[in-house]
């Protein structure tokens, strides 16, 4: 496999509320030869605050691309919603002189310059476009027979389709579907898989979002599911860090572990588990680890 660089953007969520997602991708990526190049010098990528400036989102996202112009690498990122922001003013950039020329208008106070010519990926993307399927499987050295889990996408690395590219179906994804299956697991399916997790109203209300991940947890569980995997920070709060409350809420027990794919790969590459902080998860997957005796 040719040498991979990319610069690591790793967004505001994950280094502050989810380690667990930079460590193990971490961990996965020095396996598969996956050079990170640091990005210290960035800043949010614009998506809180496009409700209520959306110009202020594409100067902030607009200025991490030309940090990515100046070094002629792209983007990688974990989180969902940085690849939305990033991804979409970059092409928004890229085919709308005047735009281009009202944000290079602001950044130009700060000596910079969008030009284009970079391109943005999330984990899911990169994986799957170039190191791919039949590469990834090289590295899987423990296969995970017998694990049945389920996946969630999320939606801002597939909607809207002709933003993100990367041909995912925005109804039926499945990529992700296609890394877990590499690792040896079975991805089962279940109903309405495609619906958000409610994560981008909570901060307005708690009661939609908590309904809607309840219910998708319930029907990841009945499906027979041992794990829900997912691939943005925001999604994995919602269904891990959020789900005790949920249970409290709802006086229900669900007990759904909820790992990043990134750990469910480190597992099949051999990793151990106190390596890629499964201990971190707020619903403990004792029982899958028992399973797979790690």
């Amino acid at each position: 496999m040719a040498d991979l660089e990319y610069l690591f953007f790793l967004g505001c969520l994950i280094p502050y509320r989810l380690v667990s997602y930079e460590v193990s991708a971490r961990r996965v990526l020095e396996r598969l030869d996956v050079r990170l190049i640091e990005m210290p010098e960035f800043n949010c990528c614009g998506f809180p605050f496009a409700p209520a400036n959306y110009e202020l989102t594409l100067c902030l996202a607009a200025r991490n691309l030309c940090q990515a112009e100046q070094k002629e690498l792209s983007i990688l990122t974990l989180c969902n919603g940085c690849f939305a922001t990033l991804n979409e003013t970059n092409k928004l950039l890229e085919e709308d002189g005047k735009l281009r020329e009202r944000i290079n208008g602001y950044l130009s106070r700060i000596g910079m310059e969008f030009k284009g010519g970079t391109t943005v990926k999330h984990l899911v993307h990169m994986l799957t476009e170039d190191v791919g399927l039949e590469r990834l499987k090289e590295h899987v050295s423990i296969p995970l027979t017998g694990l049945r889990v389920a996946q969630h996408t999320g939606c801002h690395i597939v909607r809207p389709a002709k933003v993100v590219g990367h041909g995912d179906n925005p109804e039926d994804p499945k990529m992700l579907k296609d890394l877990i299956r590499v690792t040896g697991a079975e991805c089962v399916d279940y109903m309405d898989e495609a619906e958000c997790c409610g994560g981008p109203i909570i901060g307005v209300n708690e009661d939609v979002p908590f309904d809607l991940t309840r219910e998708k947890l319930e029907r990841v569980k009945a499906a027979g599911a041992q794990a829900l995997i997912t691939v943005c920070p925001s999604c994995h709060m919602m269904y891990d860090f959020n789900q005790p409350r949920i249970e409290r809420a709802f006086n229900q027990k669900l007990g759904i572990p909820v790992l990043h794919y990134t750990q469910l790969l480190g597992l099949a590459m051999g990793i151990p588990a106190e390596e890629l902080k499964l201990n971190q998860l707020r619903v403990k997957p004792t029982d899958l680890l028992s399973q797979l005796k790690r």
